[in-house]
């Protein structure tokens, strides 16, 4: 199977401060695959490095085959990549409806085609339904998340760029999130995930990677990833059971 998205040798840096470097890694069709490591290793800047917020000062990234490294980006939205960055960021006054209607950008010229996809974010989205007419600053943390991951949803990504998703929720807010992130890979979108929380990040992904100070020092299946000392003591804790998102405990 070709990759969907494929990094190589990247090297990220803000003005002269090296963050990340020779940082390789691919994402499949279809799949989730997770960043892990602890505050500052470099996950959220990879992130933004895929969605084309921060370009790389060397290496490649390459999206279905095509070199898209220096491509801005909303170049790559346009391509089929969306980014939610942590901590939601809604436009508060504007209603939920018109917060989803924003997503569709690169439809705005087909009203047909936005109403249709409004109406399948809040197919998808129930609570968001019952909330289109609010302002999106009135909703909960989970629903603005929820409304967040909708808005991206509205440019038919092939692959969604999640930053932090559970960030500030609630214990019930972050399994309805894992959730609706599971939901909308089911539908084909290829996710790639940055989480804080290594359990619910395994438990959700196929595949996952380690960073440690802007390096890659472990790489595999989730299964493995949970079964490596150096992932367990530094994010697990040893002897822990991890839970199943899926479940009400």
């Amino acid at each position: 199977m070709s990759a969907l998205l494929a990094a190589e040798g990247l090297e990220l840096a803000y003005g002269e401060a090296s963050v990340c470097r020779d940082i390789a890694f691919d994402i499949n069709p279809g799949e989730i695959v997770t960043l892990l490591g602890a505050n500052g290793a470099g996950k959220s800047t990879t992130l933004r490095a895929v969605a084309g917020v921060l370009i790389p000062r060397a290496g490649t990234i390459r999206l279905a085959g095509q070199d898209i490294t220096r491509l801005p980006s909303h170049a790559r939205t346009h391509l089929g990549i969306a980014l939610v960055l942590a901590r939601r960021r809604v436009f508060p006054y504007l209603t939920a409806r018109e917060n989803l209607e924003l997503g569709a950008f690169k439809h705005r010229h087909d009203a047909a085609k936005v109403r249709g996809l409004v109406d399948k974010m809040l197919a998808m989205f129930p609570r968001l339904r019952e909330r289109a007419a609010q302002n999106a600053g009135t909703l909960s943390g989970g629903e603005q998340q929820m409304l967040a991951l909708g808005r991206a949803m509205m440019s038919e990504p092939r692959l969604l760029c999640l930053d932090e998703p559970s960030l500030g929720l609630a214990p019930m807010g972050v399994q309805d999130i894992f959730r609706t992130i599971r939901t909308i890979n089911q539908e084909g979108v290829s996710v790639l995930l940055v989480e804080q929380n290594a359990r619910y990040a395994l438990e959700t992904a196929s595949r996952g990677y380690v960073l440690q100070t802007g390096r890659i020092i472990a790489a595999g299946t989730c299964a493995a990833l949970r079964e490596d000392a150096r992932v367990r003591e530094a994010y697990l804790g040893r002897g822990v059971a991890l839970p199943s998102p899926g479940g009400g405990g």
